[in-house]
């Protein structure tokens, strides 16, 4: 029988910020270029060594793979937006039915029938190729 892989870890504000960024990035990516981006957004400019932290904490949860370039760190996403939404999902309702078993299996029944018809046939054919 396959063993199943660990989901990976649910994100924090800052940290689902990061990851956005590496996302749509699409490309290695750097410590700063990930902190000019985020800051660029925002009035109150986060320090380098936050996103440092950060980024090394993503390294070590499996969600950010890290080389050295000399004194640069470079980082690339192990997985993709696409890849952690779905393991994450997966986690997330493997738990609510071993803590509420039939009941939450009931709700989610009871939320795809309240569903646009063909939206529920697009999830129906999903779930098959699933």
């Amino acid at each position: 029988m396959a063993r199943r892989r660990k989901p990976p870890p649910a994100l924090h504000e800052l940290e689902t910020e990061v990851m956005d960024v590496v996302w749509a990035r699409g490309e290695e990516t750097t410590v700063r270029q990930v902190m000019d981006e985020l800051n660029a957004r925002t009035s109150a400019d986060r320090a380098y060594t936050t996103f440092m932290t950060v980024m090394a904490r993503l390294d070590a949860k499996g969600l950010l793979k890290r080389r050295r370039a000399g004194k640069t760190d470079i980082y690339r996403p192990v997985m993709s937006r696409e890849d952690y939404l779905a393991a994450r999902a997966e986690a997330e309702v493997s738990a609510l039915v071993s803590e509420f078993g039939d009941i939450a299996l009931t709700s989610f029944a009871r939320q795809m029938a309240s569903l646009d018809p063909e939206r529920r046939r697009a999830l129906q054919r999903l779930a098959r190729k699933a």
